[in-house]
């Protein structure tokens, strides 16, 4: 579902696939992948910046 995520899937359509009652629950559970994008793509900015 993460992947989904990432590959820009509307969170509406990821909460179906997974069953997920609300979609803030599905927002919740997948949110660290979006954090992990964020700080993979921080740490190439701070490489070419260094």
């Amino acid at each position: 579902m993460s992947l989904l995520m990432e590959l820009g899937v509307p969170p509406y359509v990821v909460q179906a696939i997974a069953r997920h009652a609300d979609v803030k629950i599905t927002l919740r559970v997948y949110a660290h992948a979006n954090l992990d994008a964020m700080r993979q793509a921080l740490g190439k900015l701070d490489g070419r910046l260094s």
